[in-house]
């Protein structure tokens, strides 16, 4: 059984974010899950590779004492989708920001869902490009204003979560950089799932969009609005436990435990592995004032994946053919000998 600390996954690499940066916490929590992950899986160090593509997240291979490939803008999931299928005894993971997989990388990042390859992307969602200095990127804000959009943004920017589950993934879950704790039970769940797992990590860039998701972080409104959901366990929130989450045929609706006739009994009890898309969609897609925003594991279901395919479909062919090395392919079809 495998015997790895946290020291084993920490480079002799000084992380170089910002101070304050979200990309800290989460660095922390990765590096506490993985000796988890490998206790409970018997992985060895040798099976780990971190793959990342351009931004400040994609610093994250070389604080890892890991396999790591730095790719290009936007193709991270290209060359983690390369990885996994030439050499399925790796366990990949994936590294992005917001703007490298959701815009150029956008195409990479939504079939590698659909197709379900078994690799686990951390999405770093800081609502900006910060490497290059403060562009709005695909979810920031309507009306944000940033160094591209001095006026404000004119577009709606995408829900990862339901980018995610509109491509038919089989895992998806949320965090916030400050819930360490929490970041590094995602993870662990994100690694024991069979298919592709994509974790949104909500972070704050201190420089760029300092803030970033403060209507919901900060400790004096985070009981209210958000929501930490468990398998098995009813869906209550609020400072004290008052309020939960109800289906009234039609939608989810938030309600107050002992008002307008609901009680304990009528609250939802979440189910992340029920093949309940719509559910998973509708919690993923909640968003204040009126709903608390989801964090935890949202939907882990189980579905064939793509590098399985790719595996059997190669030694059924291997099984069949009549060419089994290059000798065999050269004397093939039509040939002759010249003396």
């Amino acid at each position: 059984m495998a015997t790895l600390s946290v020291k084993d996954f920490k480079s002799d690499q000084t992380a170089r974010w910002c101070p304050g940066c979200g990309d800290h916490a989460v660095l922390a929590a990765l590096t506490r899950a993985l000796p988890k992950v490998s206790q409970a899986l018997d992985y060895q160090k040798e099976r780990y590779v971190v793959v990342s593509g351009i931004g400040c997240s994609s610093r994250l291979p070389y604080y890892m004492d890991t396999y790591g490939f730095h790719g290009i803008h936007g193709r991270a999931t290209a060359i983690s989708t390369g990885i996994k299928v030439a050499n399925p005894w790796l366990t990949v993971w994936q590294v992005c920001g917001d703007g490298d997989a959701l815009a150029i990388g956008g195409n990479h990042f939504i079939h590698a869902i659909r197709r379900n390859i078994d690799i686990n992307i951390l999405l770093f969602n800081n609502r900006i490009y910060g490497l290059t200095k403060g562009q709005y990127s695909p979810t920031s804000k309507f009306g944000a204003i940033t160094k591209t959009s001095p006026y404000g943004t004119v577009e709606h920017p995408f829900n990862p979560g339901s980018l995610v589950l509109g491509a038919k993934g089989t895992f998806f879950a949320r965090g916030l950089d400050v819930e360490l704790a929490l970041n590094e039970e995602i993870m662990t769940a994100a690694a024991l799932h069979d298919g592709c797992s994509v974790m949104e990590i909500l972070t704050n860039c201190v420089i760029f969009n300092d803030g970033a998701h403060m209507d919901i972080s900060d400790t004096a409104v985070r009981a209210d609005s958000t929501i930490t959901l468990r398998a098995g366990q009813k869906m209550v929130f609020g400072a004290n436990g008052e309020k939960g989450l109800v289906y009234d045929g039609k939608k989810i609706r938030a309600v107050h435990i002992g008002e307008g006739g609901y009680t304990m009994d009528d609250i939802l009890v979440h189910d992340p592995h029920a093949d309940n898309i719509g559910l998973h969609m509708a919690l993923a897609d909640m968003k204040g004032p009126d709903y608390p925003v989801a964090l935890g594991v949202i939907r882990d279901v189980r579905d064939v994946t793509y590098d399985d395919g790719v595996r059997d479909q190669v030694k059924d062919v291997m099984k069949k053919s009549q060419i089994h090395c290059v000798d065999d392919l050269l004397r093939s079809g039509s040939t002759w000998e010249v003396k």
